[in-house]
């Protein structure tokens, strides 16, 4: 079941909602590692205060403090440990020291097999990976995808996908969207491959972040009339994009999805990541 909330305005998971329990004296550890302050926090109100909209936040919470400790001082993965050491660095040098994963990220897609009316991903090709590795918010995992075309509606238009996971992340993905070059179409299947990346690692809970309200409205409203009224719109006419949002829907089919939008190029590092993936994609030749 879809879900869709605006970033203006979203309510916080009530999964991640949990305050101490009062009963006995028994309550949860709520362990930041990346946030404003990291730590751990008896109350999620503190945990909240930590990692509400900052990029890439990890915190989760544990029934022990020790548990809860050890995740925020010995289970730093190499990825942490490369932020602490970019702590001061200015924000151009760390950018430039992301671009140095961008051959594994384009890596990982190279046995994509294209198709040529929406992409169909090979999920033997995505490795398994720690699932310390990922930001969360509760249970859910974040993710942040964009789609992207060069002279869209043009003959020579290019378009491209990516999807961020986080820093250096392995999964981290930006390829040229076989098939026809639109825009709306990068969106659609930007978020097919982050589903896609997301079911080959067992996860069935995320958060995903697109400035696309074209691929939120169509998933989380339109798809259900248009099954409804033969895959026409409400004017009669065929659905241009039927073929991939068939593909998406097939997709969400088990997943818990909080749609979430984002305003594109308004400052967010997670959008500003993918949006620079799906341009790196777009410059690929197309299969």
């Amino acid at each position: 079941m879809t879900k869709f909330f605006c970033l203006a305005h979203r309510v916080i998971l009530a999964s991640v909602a949990c305050n101490r329990c009062c009963f006995g004296g028994f309550g949860m550890f709520y362990a930041v590692r990346r946030g404003r302050k990291t730590g751990v926090f008896l109350s999620w109100n503190e945990c909240k205060a930590q990692v509400d909209r900052f990029p890439d936040a990890r915190f989760k919470k544990f029934a022990t403090e020790d548990d809860a400790w050890a995740f925020v001082r010995n289970s730093l993965s190499p990825d942490d440990s490369e932020e602490q050491k970019n702590k001061h660095v200015p924000e151009s040098q760390v950018k430039t020291n992301k671009r140095l994963h961008k051959s594994l990220d384009k890596a990982e897609d190279e046995n994509t097999e294209p198709c040529a009316k929406h992409v169909k991903q090979n999920t033997e090709s995505i490795p398994s990976v720690d699932k310390d590795r990922f930001s969360y918010m509760g249970e859910f995992v974040v993710v942040y995808t964009d789609g992207c075309c060069s002279c869209n509606g043009r003959m020579r238009a290019r378009a491209g996908i990516g999807v961020y996971w986080g820093p250096g992340h392995p999964l981290n993905v930006g390829i040229r969207l076989p098939g026809r070059q639109t825009n709306q179409r990068a969106e659609i299947h930007a978020a097919c491959k982050a589903i896609e990346q997301a079911k080959a690692q067992n996860i069935n809970k995320l958060v995903l972040y697109t400035d696309s309200m074209f691929t939120i409205n169509g998933i989380t409203n339109w798809v259900q009339g248009w099954k409804k009224n033969g895959w026409k719109t409400s004017t009669g006419k065929d659905v241009i994009n039927k073929e991939d949002f068939v593909e998406l829907e097939r997709l969400t089919q088990g997943m818990d999805i909080q749609w979430m939008h984002v305003p594109g190029h308004s400052g967010f590092i997670g959008n500003e990541e993918a949006d620079r993936l799906a341009r790196e994609g777009a410059k690929q030749s197309q299969d």
